[in-house]
């Protein structure tokens, strides 16, 4: 919004020539991130308040830790809160034109909508376990493969009406288009090495990869101050790939493909990082606020959706890996328990208990020190992925 009114402006006379700053994307971001920052210190009091006062606090499973029993009553969804600071700073900074900005604001929203009625369900119903799976899972999917077709074309053209003209004739050809090389799977740490997916395998990965993340996410939110710090880190990480994919010469220089319009999602993940650390204020040990799912579900779509964008799906599982490892011990755990359970008649379990991060408070560590070591390995994941920059 303000590189339009500053561009119109300059049109006006050579008085408002300093509104050229505008159009430097390095300025917008960091002035997204403050906006995020200072919107969601200053909104963060209020919300809690409302929250508190509509009585939507969080419930604690009956078979949780007991630590954690304390916990319940704490207001939740307050992922609200940073939705808002992302979405208000997003709109304010970014070129309105730009349509990769667009649809991670459509997904993340989206996926936050999910989230907000699970954690609705939670408040009102006084049930812990919210949404049944398998309803969040059909709507999570549908805006996953919707945005995943609308991927599929939009990353090779820079139009929407040629994204739509391109998606006619692959519907006309028989489903046959072939891509190009700059959509397939980026392998990192080799030069311009990728696998070619093909339409069918480029949506199959799109998907799995957005509605992978929100799931991994949002498992990983457990704890105070968990999951936000390592969203931060992440979507710092993959702001810094946007901004390299954005730009012709330094994408050239770094063996990268140039996607036209990427660099915007520079915006996005710097009003995610002002926002994310926002609610840290509130949400250290001991939280003030929990995020909920229409936090963890929004957040991890849109990291997702970004990673896909600038073609980082595999850089995305090292610098998430606490992610991924937290998503991994849940499924390890329930399926080892429901094999036990039938050859053996009872169930039995790899972790104390899944996901990992109250394996380790089973084990004897405080929740400060898994969430600060948990913190410690996701900054040197980022590291790991940001050099998949240079070395190759």
């Amino acid at each position: 919004m303000f590189l339009s009114l500053a561009t119109w402006l300059q049109s006006i006379g050579p008085e408002f020539g300093f509104l050229r700053v505008f159009q430097y994307l390095t300025f917008r971001a960091v002035m997204a991130a403050m906006t995020a920052l200072l919107i969601g210190l200053l909104a963060g009091p209020a919300v809690i308040r409302r929250l508190t006062a509509l009585k939507i606090g969080q419930p604690i499973r009956g078979y949780g830790m007991e630590t954690h029993l304390a916990k319940s009553g704490t207001p939740t969804m307050g992922g609200v809160l940073v939705l808002l600071a992302i979405a208000i700073a997003t709109l304010l900074w970014f070129d309105l034109s730009n349509r990769f900005v667009w649809i991670v604001l459509i997904v993340t929203l989206g996926f936050g909508a999910i989230g907000w009625a699970d954690d609705w369900r939670k408040v009102v119903r006084k049930d812990p376990e919210g949404m049944p799976s398998r309803e969040k899972y059909l709507w999570q999917s549908l805006i996953g493969l919707v945005a995943a077709v609308y991927l599929v074309f939009s990353i090779s053209e820079s139009s929407n009406w040629r994204v739509l003209e391109l998606f006619l004739t692959w519907v006309r050809s028989g489903f046959d288009v072939n891509l190009p090389p700059k959509a397939g799977l980026m392998v990192p740490f080799f030069k311009e090495v990728s696998y070619p997916l093909g339409v069918f395998g480029f949506v199959i990965l799109t998907y799995l990869v957005i509605v992978g993340s929100s799931n991994a996410v949002n498992l990983t939110d457990g704890l105070d101050g968990l999951a936000i710090m390592p969203v931060v880190m992440v979507g710092s990480a993959l702001g810094v790939f946007a901004y390299v994919t954005g730009s012709s010469i330094f994408s050239r220089y770094l063996f990268l493909p140039y996607i036209p319009g990427a660099g915007e999602l520079l915006i996005f993940c710097a009003a995610m990082a002002g926002a994310g650390l926002a609610f840290l204020w509130f949400n250290a040990y001991p939280a003030q606020v929990f995020m909920g799912d229409v936090g963890a579900l929004a957040l991890g779509a849109a990291l997702g959706t970004i990673a896909v964008i600038v073609r980082q799906e595999i850089v995305l599982s090292i610098m998430g890996g606490i992610f991924v490892v937290e998503a991994l011990s849940v499924m390890a755990q329930v399926m080892y328990f429901k094999y036990t359970k039938k050859r053996y008649g009872e169930g039995r379990r790899i972790l104390k208990m899944a996901p990992l991060h109250h394996h380790f408070e089973k084990s004897g560590w405080k929740e400060t020190q898994v969430v600060v070591r948990f913190w410690i390995i996701t900054m040197l994941l980022c590291l790991a992925g940001l050099s998949t920059l240079k070395l190759r």
